[in-house]
This record gives C-alpha cells, sequence and structure tokens, in this order.
C-alpha cells in the first residue's frame, strides 16, 4: 500500500505541475571500474586536479569519475573520465591533457585518462570498454571544432597541434602571443602547430569580422614589437579568421600557407557570442523594424487620405448633379489662329 500511495501521490504531482522528475546522469564509467576503494565521482574540478583544475573550468567541466579495474582484469591503475559542456572543451582540454598520460583519447564530450599497468591487450579492453559506454551527445554541443581543421596538412607536427579556449590553457601550451591581446574574452578560439622545418602556425577565429579586425590589429602592433625576435611573420585576416606564422619560415612559403587558407561555408559557432555582439544584433533588429512599421504606417496613411480626398471630391460632384467620376481635361496650346470652342460639363452650355 506504501508503494502503490506513493505512486499515485508522484503521479499526481507531476500532472499538476508541481514537481519535475529528473533522471541521474548516465555513469562515466562501467561497472566494473565503480567497485573499490578508488572510485571516486563528482560534480565540477576534481579535488585531486592541482595545477590542471583552472584549465578544465576554462574548458567547461562538467562531471568526472574515477575508478580501478578490478583484481581480475588483469591491469592495475587507474582510469578517469572528464565531461565538458561541449565538444570544443572537450578538444581544449584533451590537447592539455595529453601530456599527462600514456593513455589520452576524447570521445565527444569526454576525455579518457587512462593511467594501467599490465598486458597491453588488457588494458586497450578495459579502455575499450570505457569509451563504449560514455554517454553520447548530441546537436550542437556534440560538434567538434572546425578551427583545427583548416591547418595544411603538408609537413604538419600533429602531436604540436594545440587548440585553446582561454587565456590559462593558451599559456599553458606554450602560446606564441601573449592572451591578453588575443580576445578570450570576446570568445575567440586559437589553434597553434609545428610544422617540420619551418616554424609555428597560428590560427584565430572570432565570432565577427569586425571583432577579428580590432584584435588583428592588436596582434600586428605586438609583432611589430617583438621585429626579428618573432622570426619569418606574415599575418591576413578573412572575415573572422586571423592567420600569421612565427618562427623559422622561409618568407615565400610562409605567405604562400597563409594564403592558401580559407574560410568554407560549414563554419558554425557554438560558442557564447559576447554580450556586446548580441546587443548590435538587438539595435539592428529593432532599427530594420521601426524602418518597416513607418513604411507600413506611412502606407497605410497614404490610402487613407487616397479615400479620403477621392471620396470627398466625388461625393461634392454628385451634390452638384455631376457624375461621380469626371473625364480628364487637357490644356492644349493651339496654333492655327481660330478660335476654340469652350465647352462646359453643364449640358447645353456650349457656346
Amino acid at each position: 500500500m506504501l508503494v502503490g500511495a506513493l505512486g499515485v501521490s508522484v503521479v499526481g504531482r507531476v500532472a499538476y505541475g508541481q514537481t519535475m522528475l529528473a533522471m541521474p546522469p548516465t555513469p562515466l564509467l562501467p561497472p566494473s571500474l565503480q567497485d573499490g576503494a578508488d572510485h571516486v565521482a563528482g560534480n565540477g574540478v576534481p579535488s585531486w586536479a592541482g595545477a590542471d583544475g583552472p584549465v578544465l573550468v576554462e574548458d567547461g567541466i562538467k562531471r568526472y569519475e574515477r575508478g580501478a579495474p578490478g583484481h581480475n582484469a588483469g591491469v592495475s591503475g587507474t582510469v578517469t573520465v572528464y565531461q565538458f559542456e561541449d565538444a570544443t572543451g572537450a578538444q581544449a582540454a584533451f590537447d592539455y591533457l595529453r601530456k599527462s598520460a600514456p593513455y589520452v583519447v576524447r570521445n565527444g564530450v569526454s576525455v579518457v585518462i587512462g593511467s594501467l599497468k599490465g598486458s597491453s591487450s588488457s588494458s586497450e579492453a578495459v579502455l575499450r570498454t570505457v569509451e563504449t559506454g560514455l554517454p553520447k551527445v548530441g546537436g550542437p554541443k556534440g560538434l567538434s571544432p572546425l578551427l583545427p581543421t583548416y591547418l595544411p596538412g603538408q609537413g604538419l607536427e600533429k602531436d604540436s597541434v594545440r587548440y585553446a579556449l582561454g587565456p590559462v590553457g593558451y599559456q599553458a601550451m606554450g602560446g606564441v602571443l601573449p592572451a591578453e591581446i588575443i580576445g578570450f574574452d570576446k570568445a575567440a578560439e586559437v589553434v597553434t602547430a609545428k610544422y617540420a622545418g619551418r616554424g609555428t602556425l597560428t590560427l584565430l577565429l572570432y565570432p565577427t569580422p569586425q571583432i577579428a579586425g580590432d584584435h588583428g590589429r592588436q596582434i600586428e602592433a605586438e609583432m611589430n614589437r617583438q621585429g626579428s625576435a618573432a622570426g619569418t611573420v606574415k599575418l591576413r585576416r578573412e572575415g573572422p579568421l586571423v592567420l600569421m606564422t612565427t618562427g623559422a619560415w622561409n618568407a615565400a612559403d610562409a605567405q604562400k600557407t597563409i594564403e592558401g587558407i580559407h574560410l568554407r561555408s560549414e563554419v558554425t559557432w557554438n560558442k557564447p557570442v559576447p554580450p556586446e555582439f548580441h546587443a548590435e544584433v538587438r539595435k539592428t533588429v529593432s532599427l530594420l523594424s521601426s524602418i518597416l512599421i513607418f513604411c507600413g504606417l506611412g502606407a497605410l496613411a497614404a490610402i487613407v487620405l487616397g479615400l479620403f480626398f477621392g471620396g470627398g471630391r466625388a461625393a461634392i460632384r454628385v451634390m452638384q448633379g455631376k457624375p461621380a467620376a469626371s473625364e480628364p481635361e487637357f490644356l492644349r496650346i493651339d496654333l492655327s489662329g481660330r478660335p476654340a470652342k469652350i465647352h462646359s460639363e453643364l449640358p447645353g452650355a456650349e457656346r
């Protein structure tokens, strides 16, 4: 009876909108890694994060879970999973964390870190089980960042690619620019990569071309200040994208590289844009709405005035015994020298 009464109570409360039932989040680790004293889970930054904590917060960490394989798995150690708000944050955290463990992989919005000892086949089996059971996130939050895909493949040192969403992670991963001039507060994205026998290529993506232009000028001023210490600097902007080379590039290769990178139509933005951008959009919408309303009222006023004056003129003609509509009258110049007849609208008045 207790269970039945409780069930009716909950259903009744939900029916009247008094309570919202929420399902618990899907575990990040499979049951085989949830047993034992090493298992811990929580929201936000874990207690063991240390210096990694600010970077994880910057990248939008949502929750975490850590566990150890059972004694029968044939391996020892721990497996840690960090889940982020979206795939862009997970990519930035992956590029930062992959230096900290022999096994680091990104799967959607999650980053898996394996610190395991034992046979390679057993370790791979454990990690494969973890990756298979990770929660899947669809929609814009599940889309991988497109900025790293703009890096040219020829000569690229793949292990050098570093994607960053904030100043802490960017500086920790050895960015070549002062973080304060990049514009991370304007939702900038940055990717840096090294090219064999050349130098470093930096790509910066902004929400709008205007923001890109503002920070592109700051970057140009900083490169001029650094002078030859920055190496071969070639800078170009295309819409919201800023491209720059630094280091031991050949001048011709550097110019060719940045001129060969172009925005593609599939560029999307799934990060919150700065408040001032929203304000400008609202101002533009408000202005266009006001213009449309003004034009509509003007057209309506013209119709009303036309009906008023036209109808009034027709009514006056009817009251005078004339037809409501009149034939158009034309003025003409008669150069023949003969007198012209005068026409009147009244019957019999011709003379």
